[in-house]
């Protein structure tokens, strides 16, 4: 299993279709994908799938439920694990509460081949604690300065905190590929210089694209409303970037996996 988490800084910026979509991608390149929607207390995955989940991880965390139990199919093939909304006592795990989720891990993610963390934004304990789990790192920002402001400053936090070193960006919003591009060598500017060890790699440029408004009113993902359109075809290319990142060792990969997330 590969495991990534889509982080931000700043909200507001797309991260969650963007997670849809690139899940509902990879479901269409036959792999079987589960999105752990880890804004805890603030979740909105169901809700941009216009679903309702009967049960989400307030009944593992207060030992009612497993997480295996929980995990909810989709009609596009991949699978979430829904974070509850609204819930205070979610935005801030506990200690107990990761290690339960810990001894739940191998079990209930073990037959997917990917898994993505929809990280909240900010940079509080609970970004930081999902992220280091990942193997990898997905930051999403836009041209905006804030976002681009926030981007370097969760990198920075991560670098500090965890010596997270490796980060893919995926520029968002971006009026062509040259400003993408522009985005990129600023941030990258930017982390050389204060964040010498970092290495940040270019993932992809999504357009600005008025159907990811309507996807997102429909709560339809963009790659079914929209196929033909310049960000869904963008959206497939970073599948397939994503796809040949993978290695075949599956077990090795899903073991490594837990002796991160049981160093945490």
């Amino acid at each position: 299993m590969k495991s990534f988490s889509i982080a931000s800084g700043k909200g507001g910026v797309g991260k969650t279709s963007f997670v849809i979509n690139l899940s509902l991608a990879l479901s269409e390149l036959n792999q079987k994908v589960v999105i752990f929607d880890a804004d805890l207390g603030l979740a909105n995955v169901d809700i941009m799938l216009g679903i309702s989940p009967k049960f989400d991880i307030r009944y593992v965390l207060n030992g009612t439920l497993t997480l295996k139990d929980i995990i909810h199919p989709t009609e596009y093939k991949f699978s979430l694990i829904p974070a509850g909304a609204g819930i205070y006592e979610l935005t801030q795990l506990s200690a107990s509460q990761k290690l339960l989720l810990r001894a739940q891990m191998e079990e209930a993610l073990y037959p997917f081949d990917f898994l993505f963390f929809d990280i909240s934004a900010g940079i509080s304990s609970n970004v930081l604690f999902f992220s280091q789990l990942a193997e990898e790192r997905i930051v999403l920002v836009t041209p905006e300065p804030t976002s681009m402001a926030d981007a370097y400053a969760y990198i920075k936090v991560l670098y500090k905190q965890g010596k997270i070193k490796n980060y893919q960006l995926v520029v968002n919003m971006a009026k062509d590929e040259e400003e993408g591009k522009k985005i990129y060598q600023q941030i990258l500017y930017v982390v050389e210089k204060f964040l010498p060890e970092v290495k940040i790699t270019l993932l992809g440029i999504l357009p600005y694209d008025e159907c990811v408004k309507k996807a997102i009113r429909s709560q339809i993902p963009y790659l079914s409303l929209c196929p033909d359109a310049k960000i869904s075809i963008k959206i497939k290319e970073i599948a397939y970037k994503i796809l040949n990142q993978k290695t075949q060792r599956k077990e090795i990969e899903f073991k490594e996996f837990l002796e991160r997330f049981s160093n945490l």
